[in-house]
């Protein structure tokens, strides 16, 4: 009998139903955790900052019966420490967070999304939480260098910087990438798809893909396509008080044990 997972419409349907359940597990957690409204968006009042937070095994993730990420975790500690109150509301696309934020819904986006110049001319970024780099993930061991990427097909979230990497990309190399961005999967689908041999391959960010590559033997995610980068929470350009506010904040909270066991625990490697 053929495997469940050798069918790839029947292990598409799986992914999409995981991730879909632990974005709806999610928002229900924080709901009945917290009291607060989850499946409809409710802005906060009063002194309460409004986060939308990526839902990715980085940002806010959804472990057994608790709530983890990176991201998640360090601002949960630093709402403690100052005594910030920060409603978190769960999303599964950058572009959406960032039109919410552009429309007045969120005050904060934490989201898998490095700094790069032309997101600094739109936005305000804090000061950097941790780093990061773009990776290549597929199954194909004779790409081991972003030039073989020439007139291959490379999926990315659309959106995502990793979309304006490799245009620089095609430019360095003189030659055609052909880039799909998508906005109907997170980066972590997109590993999950690489996996499963529904796509030849992807570009996401390091931190996600070695995070889900052990389950996944198949997978190759050693090809670097962009130099290190910084990850920072994103405000409007308006929110000039509220990022002086959080920088120091971070800065404070950058120099605790509490803020290196976290980096180990979420990073490859510091």
């Amino acid at each position: 009998m053929k495997p469940f997972f050798g069918h790839p419409r029947r292990f598409l349907v799986l992914i999409l139903a995981i991730i879909a359940v632990g974005i709806i597990s999610t928002v229900s957690y924080l709901h009945s955790s917290s009291g607060r409204e989850g499946y409809r968006y409710v802005r906060a009042q009063g002194d309460s900052i409004n986060v939308a937070i990526h839902y990715s095994p980085m940002s806010l993730y959804r472990y057994g019966d608790s709530l983890g990420g990176l991201n998640y975790e360090i601002a949960t500690q630093i709402g403690r420490q100052y005594g910030d109150k920060f409603k978190f509301y769960p999303i599964s696309s950058s572009t959406q967070a960032l039109s919410g934020l552009a429309e007045g819904k969120y005050d904060i986006v934490i989201a898998d999304i490095p700094v790069t110049s032309s997101l600094k001319e739109k936005y305000l970024f804090t000061d950097p939480i941790y780093t990061d780099r773009q990776v290549l993930v597929s199954r194909d061991s004779t790409i081991s260098s972003p030039l073989h990427l020439a007139g291959q097909k490379v999926w990315v979230v659309k959106g995502s910087p990793a979309v304006e990497r490799l245009e620089n990309l095609e430019r360095e190399i003189g030659d055609t990438i052909c880039i799909e961005a998508t906005d109907r999967y997170t980066a972590e689908q997109l590993v999950l798809l690489t996996a499963g041999g529904e796509i030849d391959r992807a570009v996401v960010n390091e931190d996600v893909a070695s995070r889900i590559a052990p389950s996944y033997p198949q997978l190759i995610i050693s090809t670097g396509i962009s130099f290190t980068q910084f990850q920072s929470w994103i405000l409007n350009r308006d929110e000039k008080d509220l990022t002086k506010k959080l920088n120091s904040q971070i800065a404070q909270f950058k120099t605790t044990e509490l803020y290196d066991s976290l980096i180990r625990k979420w990073t490859i490697a510091e």
